[in-house]
């Protein structure tokens, strides 16, 4: 059985919708642990409810970066996992972490990628005026929120629409695409080939939007 390693910074609503999918469609995996680098988010109850070890590696406790991801690095390496899910995981990795667990590390930004990198994605959709929005998962390179995209899903941005409502509508579709995606990854469906993933038979499912 395939493992995962799922890394949050507060709520989890991804690190949720995982877990759920995980339990209701008894994937070929299981979550072997919760880490966080912050002690009060508020996902470590949820994934300890499940059953799920949880750890905190608090990045204020490391003088660096390289410090804390070499850290970080080491709990992760613990559990042996197949597959590291960024959900929320609010850090900007150094390159020989990301390197580490190249092709076997997934993150989820609010964005249609390449469009809206960084922080505050809603309202820079809304700044630019752009008519569709929506979340991209992706494997994680050392460029910031760039690397193989996996599955995206848009959103119709309309007139009325503040940061919330549009975020709101946004996450919505992160908690359909972001299993979907991960199922394909364990099913051996997702392969690279000049920075493009190509999803193999039985996997258009991960396509939405």
């Amino acid at each position: 059985m395939r493992r995962i390693v799922i890394l949050i910074s507060g709520r989890g609503s991804n690190m949720r919708a995982i877990i759920r999918a995980a339990q209701n469609e008894e994937w070929p995996a299981r979550i072997a642990a919760v880490i966080s680098n912050k002690a009060d988010a508020s996902g470590l109850a949820y994934a300890a409810e499940h059953g799920i070890p949880t750890l905190v590696v608090a990045n204020k406790d490391y003088p660096s970066r390289e410090a804390f991801d070499a850290a970080l690095q080491s709990k992760i390496d613990s559990f042996a996992p197949d597959l590291v899910v960024l959900a929320g995981f609010m850090r900007v990795l150094t390159t020989p972490f990301v390197a580490h667990y190249a092709d076997r590390m997934l993150n989820i930004h609010p964005s249609l990628l390449p469009s809206f990198v960084g922080l505050a994605t809603h309202r820079q959709a809304l700044a630019a005026g752009v008519k569709l929005h929506g979340a991209t998962v992706h494997f994680v390179t050392a460029e910031l929120d760039h690397g193989p995209i996996v599955a995206q899903a848009a959103v119709p941005v309309l007139a009325d629409d503040t940061e919330e409502s549009l975020a709101a509508r946004v996450l919505e579709q992160e908690h359909i695409i972001y299993p979907r995606a991960i199922r394909c990854f364990l099913d051996g469906r997702l392969s690279v080939h000049d920075g493009v993933v190509r999803i193999g038979p039985d996997a258009s499912e991960a396509q939405a939007g």
